[in-house]
C-alpha cells in the first residue's frame, strides 16, 4: 500500500464503525445537551461594578455630597482594581458607584470596598445602614397588571394575595410589587398636644418604642420541665399602637396614644401612584431566579390566570401586560425559521451542482457540526439566546465550505475512475491543508469579537464561542467522517424518481462543466491577458466604494433601532411642582394618547394604558400606551408612526422642562443619541455651560428632546444661630433635630409584618406639616423645659437646593441628553460640535472638560478595541496563509480578498437601505476569515499545477476551472444561508440583519474577486518575479 492511503484519514476511511461513532456522539449527545441548556431572550449578564447606597431621610443634595460621596469617594478610590468611581447625591439618599477594571476578582474587590465602608464613621446621625452590593440584573419574566376603582389599601392587600399565590406554583419564586408605596404607621400629633402633656416629637417616640417591644426573658426550670419567659407588647398594626400607654396622669390614670394623636395605618408620605386605564393599578412583575426559563414562568401564569381572576372580586381585573415568553418565541421562531429556510436553500443549491448522495452527505454536515457545538455549550456556560441562536444563523452557510471542498475534490477523482475509497483518501488528503487553514482563518477572523471590551463585549462575546466551536467540529466532521462516508460507492443506479432525479442532476452537472470549461476558461484568459486593465477598473471601484463609505455619507448608528412593543412618554416639570400639576400633565398625555386611537379608527391597537406618577419624584411622570402584537400594528400603525402622531395631539405643554417620547424603549439602539457629559470643579459654570450647550443644539435641525440636564431645586430655608439659641443653650443639633422630628418625623421602629417591613413614625399631622404659617410659629424646646419660638433664635435666609449632583472621579457633572433623527446621523452632529462649537465652549468657560457617553461610550471603546485587534488579526491571517503558501507574496494576493469583501459588504447595505452600525462592522471583521478561503484554496492548485510544470499561465487557468464550482458552491451555500435573515422584514429581526448584509453580500462580492482579481495578481506577481530575475540576469 502507498503511503498517501496511510494516515489518520485513510485510518478513519477504512474504519467505519469510528467514523460513524464519532457522528453519532455528535448528534445525540449535542441533542441531549440541547435539552437541558438554558433558554432565555437575552443573555443574563452584569455590569462589573460595586454600588454603595446610603439613605438619610430628609437630607439635602449639599448634605449627601459632603457627609457622604466624599467620604465614600476617599475611601475606595484608591483601591486596588477600581476604574473609575460616580456618585449620585440626591434627597435623601446616595449612591456611589465603583466601576471595576475588566478581569478583577469581582469578589475580593466586592469585600474591600465593603471593609472601607465599614470603617467610616462621618455619615451624618440618624442615617440608615450603607448597604453595599455586586451588581446584578434582575431577569424579567413576565408582568402581571392589577387594577380597580378601590382604595390603595384594598388593593395593595390584593397584590398581596396575588403575589402569594404565584409564589405557592413551582416554577415562580420572584415577584415584586411596583407602582405602590411602602407601608407605614404614621402617628400624627400637634405641637398643641404635646406642649399641654410637655412631650416632644422625641420623646413620645422613644416612649412608643419601649412600650411596643417583644423581648425573650429566658426561661425557667422546674421539676415538671422549662418554661419560657417572654415580654410580648409588639403591636402590629395602627390601632394596636393607639392603645399603647403613653403618660401616667396626676388622677393616676393612663394616657394611651390614641388619645392625643392620629394613628394612620397605610403608606409612607410621597406622592407616586399608577393607573390602568384611568383606574389605580398595581404592577406585579416576575422574575426569573436559577434554571427558570420563561416558558415554564408563562404556562404557569396562564393555567392559573383564570382562577386569580374568578377569585377576585367584581371590578377587580388581572391581565398579562407584558410576557417575555412572546417575545422569546417570537425571537426563536424568528431564528428557527430562517435557518430552516437557509438550509433547504443550502441543500438545494448542494443537490443542483453535485450528485444527490454526495449532496446530502455534504448537508449532514450541518446537523453534525451544530449538535457537536452545543454539546460543548455546557463547559463554556452558554445559554441558548438570541445571540447564540444567530451565531448558529451565521455558520450555517460557512460550515458546509469545507466538506464542499472536501466532497467535491473527492467527486472528482470518482469522476476520474478512481475507486470510490481511493478517490475519498486521495481527494481529502489532497485538500487537507488548505481546509485546515481555512478554518483557522475562519477563526482567526471571530476571534476580535470575544476581545471586545465592556458590556457591548460580553454580548457580542458569545457569538465567536459559538461560531468557532462549530468550525471545529465541522473541521474534523470534513476531514475524517465524510471522506468515509463518501467511500462507499453506490452499487446500482438509482431507479425511478430518485433515477429520473439523478439523470437530471448528472444532465445539469456536465452542461455547467461544459460552461465552465467553453465560456469561464476563455474569459478568465481574456482577462489574464488584459490583467492591468482588470485590476485598475478594480482598485477604482474600490476607492470609489469605499471613499463613499469613508465619507461618513451613509451615516453610522451603533445599533438598528428596533420598536418596542409599547410607545412611551416621559416628562419632567421644575422640581418640587405640587403633584396636580404632574397629575395634570400625565392626564393631557394619556388623553392625547387616546385621540391618537381614535383618529386610526382600529380600537384593537391598543391593548392598555399605564400611567405611573412620581416614579423619580412628584414632578416626574410616565405614560406607557401598550400596542397589539406585531402583526397587527403593520396592517395599523407601527410604534414609531404612533408615538409621532401622539406628539402632535399632545402638543406643548406649559410648565414642563422636558418630555421625551420613544417607540425603542429597552431595546437595540434604545436610548438617546446623544450623552454629554460635562465636568467642572464649579456647579455654577457647568450649568451654565449646559444652558449654553442646550440653545446650541437647538440650532441643529435634527436634533430633538434635548434636555440640558439642569434642574431647579426645592425653596431652601438655611439657618444659622443667633446669639439668643446659644444664651438658652441651644445648639444647631437640638435645634435641627426638633426640626426635622417635626416635619421629616422620628422613626420610632420598623419591624416586619408578614412579607412587608413597616415603618413607624412621629410628626406634626399633614395640615401643619404643609402650611408656612405653622412653620413660622414653631415652638423649640429648650433644655431646661422652656419653650422658645423658633424666628427668636435662628437666621433664615431663602436660597435654592440642587435637586441631584452628580460626580464622576472625583469632579461634579452634567449629562445633556438629546435625540437624532435619524440616530445614524449621531456623528455628524458630534463632528460639528467638535469642531466648531466646544473650542468656543471651553473658551468661554476655562476649566470646562467633555465626553460622550452611552452608547457613544461603547462605540469609542469598541471602535477603540477594533484598532489594536483588526492589525494583529490580518498579520494572524498572514501568518496562516504564508505558512502552506512557502512564500511571503503570495498570501498578499489572497488577502487582497479582504477589502473587496468590505465593499461588497458596504454594496449589499445601499442596496437594501440599511445604515451602517456596529453589527454590520463586526460582520466585516468575520468576513475576512472567510473570504480568503476561495482564494486560499485556487492558489493552493495553481501552485499544484505549477510542480507539474504548467506554465504559470496554463496553471491559473487550469487551477480556475477546476475550483469553479466549489468556489461557486461555497458562495451559493453561504449566501443561501443567510438569505432568510437577509430579507426578513420582521422587526425583531433588524438588530441582526447588517450582520448578515455584510458577510453575505461581501461572500458575493469575494467571489467575483477570487475567480478574475485574484488570477490576474497571481500572473502580476509572476509578472514581477520574471522581470527580477531579468534584472539579476542582466547586471
Amino acid at each position: 500500500m502507498l503511503d498517501k492511503f496511510k494516515g489518520p484519514i485513510a485510518w478513519m476511511v477504512k474504519n467505519p464503525v469510528a467514523s460513524n461513532l464519532l457522528m453519532l456522539l455528535c448528534l445525540l449527545g449535542g441533542y441531549a445537551t440541547f435539552t437541558t441548556l438554558k433558554q432565555e431572550v437575552f443573555p443574563n449578564l452584569t455590569a462589573d461594578s460595586v454600588s454603595i447606597v446610603v439613605t438619610y431621610p430628609g437630607g439635602t443634595p449639599e448634605e449627601m455630597e459632603q457627609s457622604v460621596c466624599l467620604a465614600a469617594e476617599e475611601a475606595v478610590r484608591s483601591l486596588e482594581g477600581i476604574e473609575e468611581v460616580t456618585s449620585t447625591a440626591s434627597e435623601g439618599s446616595a449612591s456611589i458607584v465603583a466601576e471595576l477594571i475588566e478581569g478583577v476578582d469581582r469578589i475580593k474587590v466586592y469585600q474591600d470596598i465593603k471593609s472601607e465602608i465599614d470603617r467610616i464613621t462621618t455619615f451624618p446621625d440618624g442615617a440608615e445602614e450603607p448597604i453595599v452590593s455586586l451588581s446584578t440584573r434582575k431577569r424579567d419574566a413576565m408582568t402581571l397588571i392589577l387594577y380597580g376603582n378601590v382604595s390603595d389599601t384594598t388593593l395593595r392587600n390584593l397584590a398581596e394575595q396575588v403575589r402569594d399565590r404565584l409564589l405557592q406554583t413551582e416554577h415562580i419564586t420572584q415577584v415584586d410589587l411596583t407602582g405602590t408605596r411602602d407601608l407605614e404607621i404614621s402617628i400624627e400629633v400637634s405641637q398643641d398636644k404635646l406642649r399641654e402633656y410637655g412631650l416632644s416629637h422625641q420623646s413620645l417616640a422613644s416612649s412608643i418604642n419601649t412600650q411596643s417591644r417583644e423581648i425573650s426573658g429566658g426561661g425557667i426550670k422546674t421539676e415538671s420541665g422549662e418554661t419560657l419567659l417572654r415580654m410580648q407588647e409588639r403591636r402590629n398594626y395602627g390601632p394596636e399602637f393607639a392603645q399603647a400607654p403613653v403618660l401616667a396622669t396626676e388622677d393616676g390614670t393612663t394616657l394611651q396614644l390614641g388619645e392625643i394623636a392620629d394613628v394612620i395605618d397605610g403608606f409612607e408620605d410621597t406622592d407616586e401612584f399608577a393607573s390602568y386605564n384611568g383606574q389605580p393599578a398595581i404592577m406585579l412583575e416576575i422574575y426569573r431566579v436559577g434554571d427558570q426559563t420563561p416558558t415554564q414562568i408563562s404556562r404557569t401564569v396562564e393555567e392559573l390566570l383564570p382562577q386569580l381572576k374568578e377569585q377576585l372580586p367584581d371590578g377587580i381585573g388581572i391581565d398579562i401586560l407584558d410576557d417575555k415568553t412572546e417575545v422569546f418565541s417570537q425571537r426563536a421562531d424568528l431564528l428557527l425559521r430562517n435557518g430552516a429556510l437557509g438550509l433547504l436553500l443550502v441543500l438545494f443549491v448542494l443537490g443542483i451542482f453535485l450528485e444527490m448522495r454526495l449532496a446530502l452527505w455534504v448537508a449532514m454536515g450541518i446537523p453534525i457540526s451544530f449538535l457537536g457545538a452545543m454539546l460543548l455549550m455546557p463547559v463554556t456556560g452558554l445559554s441558548i439566546n438570541m445571540i447564540t441562536m444567530f451565531a448558529f444563523i451565521v455558520s450555517l452557510g460557512i460550515v458546509v465550505d469545507d466538506a464542499i471542498v472536501v466532497g467535491e475534490n473527492v467527486y472528482h477523482y470518482q469522476q476520474e475512475g478512481h475507486e470510490p475509497h481511493e478517490a475519498s483518501i486521495l481527494g481529502a488528503r489532497e485538500v487537507c491543508s488548505p481546509v485546515g487553514f481555512s478554518i483557522l482563518t475562519n477563526i482567526v477572523a471571530f476571534i476580535p469579537l470575544a476581545l471586545m471590551p465592556g458590556m457591548m463585549g460580553r454580548v457580542i462575546g458569545m457569538l465567536p464561542i459559538v461560531v468557532i466551536a462549530v468550525f471545529t467540529i465541522s473541521w474534523l466532521e470534513s476531514l475524517y467522517v465524510l471522506p468515509s462516508h463518501l467511500s462507499h460507492g453506490r452499487k446500482k443506479e438509482p431507479q425511478g424518481l430518485f433515477g429520473s432525479i439523478h439523470h437530471l442532476q448528472q444532465r445539469f452537472s456536465n452542461a455547467f462543466s461544459h460552461w465552465v470549461r467553453t465560456k469561464y476558461g476563455p474569459f478568465l484568459d481574456f482577462c489574464l491577458s488584459h490583467r492591468y486593465v482588470v485590476i485598475s477598473a478594480s482598485l477604482a471601484i474600490l476607492f470609489i466604494v469605499g471613499g463613499y463609505w469613508l465619507s461618513g455619507r451613509m451615516g453610522f448608528a451603533m445599533f438598528t433601532t428596533v420598536e418596542s412593543d409599547f410607545a412611551i412618554a416621559s416628562a419632567t416639570l421644575p422640581y418640587g411642582a405640587p403633584v396636580a400639576k404632574t397629575e395634570a400633565v400625565a392626564d393631557r398625555l394619556v388623553k392625547g394618547a387616546q385621540k391618537t386611537l381614535e383618529e386610526t379608527g382600529h380600537p384593537e391597537l391598543v391593548e392598555g394604558i399605564f400611567a405611573r406618577i412620581g416614579n423619580s419624584g412628584s414632578h416626574t411622570c410616565q405614560v406607557r400606551v401598550y400596542l397589539a402584537d406585531p402583526e397587527i400594528r403593520d396592517e395599523i400603525m407601527g410604534t414609531e408612526a404612533f408615538v409621532q402622531a401622539w406628539r402632535k395631539n399632545v402638543g406643548e405643554i406649559p410648565g414642563v422642562r422636558f418630555i421625551r417620547y420613544a417607540s425603542d424603549q429597552g431595546g437595540p439602539g434604545s436610548g438617546p443619541a446623544l450623552e454629554i457629559e460635562l465636568r467642572h470643579s464649579n456647579i455654577r459654570t457647568l450649568e451654565n455651560a449646559a444652558r449654553a450647550l442646550a440653545g446650541e443644539l437647538e440650532n441643529y435641525p435634527l436634533v430633538q428632546d434635548i434636555n440640558d440636564g439642569v434642574e431647579e431645586g426645592k425653596t431652601q430655608f438655611d439657618f444659622t444661630l443667633k446669639p439668643e439659641a446659644i444664651s438658652l443653650g441651644l445648639s444647631a443639633s437640638d435645634i435641627g433635630g426638633q426640626i426635622r422630628a417635626a416635619f421629616e418625623g422620628t422613626e420610632v421602629l420598623r419591624q416586619q409584618r408578614g412579607r412587608n417591613e413597616v415603618k413607624v413614625k412621629v410628626r406634626l399631622p399633614l395640615e401643619e406639616r404643609t402650611r408656612m404659617y405653622n412653620f413660622e410659629k414653631f415652638i423649640l424646646k429648650t433644655p431646661d423645659g422652656g419653650e422658645v419660638m423658633l424666628s427668636d433664635v435662628v437666621n433664615t435666609e431663602i436660597g435654592k437646593s440642587y435637586t441631584t449632583i452628580n460626580r464622576r472621579d472625583g469632579m461634579r457633572t452634567i449629562t445633556l441628553t438629546a435625540d437624532v433623527r435619524p440616530k445614524s446621523k449621531a456623528g455628524e452632529v458630534m463632528t460639528k460640535l467638535d469642531n466648531d462649537y466646544f473650542p468656543k465652549l471651553q473658551n468661554q468657560f476655562p476649566g470646562l472638560d467633555y465626553s460622550y457617553e452611552g452608547r457613544t461610550a461603547d462605540q469609542r471603546d469598541s471602535f477603540g478595541s477594533m484598532a489594536i485587534t483588526i492589525p494583529l488579526v490580518l498579520l494572524a491571517i498572514y501568518a496562516l496563509l504564508a505558512i502552506p503558501f512557502r512564500s511571503y507574496s503570495q498570501p498578499l494576493i489572497v488577502m487582497v480578498s479582504i477589502p473587496f469583501g468590505i465593499i461588497g459588504a458596504v454594496l449589499g447595505h445601499l442596496m437594501l437601505g440599511y445604515e451602517m452600525t456596529m453589527m454590520g462592522v463586526i460582520g466585516m471583521l468575520a468576513l475576512s476569515g472567510v473570504v480568503v478561503n476561495d482564494a486560499l484554496v485556487l492558489i493552493s492548485f495553481a501552485n499544484e499545477r505549477r510542480q507539474h510544470h504548467d506554465t504559470t499561465h496554463d496553471a491559473v487557468v487550469s487551477a480556475g476551472i477546476q475550483r469553479f464550482r466549489p468556489i461557486l458552491l461555497t458562495t451559493l451555500t453561504t449566501f443561501g444561508g443567510l438569505a432568510p435573515m437577509i430579507l426578513e422584514t420582521s422587526r425583531q429581526a433588524k438588530f441582526l440583519i447588517p450582520m448578515a448584509i455584510s458577510l453575505g453580500f461581501g461572500i458575493l462580492f469575494a467571489t467575483f474577486i477570487a475567480l478574475l482579481i485574484v488570477p490576474c495578481l497571481y500572473m502580476v506577481i509572476d509578472d514581477c518575479g520574471s522581470l527580477r530575475r531579468r534584472l539579476t540576469g542582466a547586471s
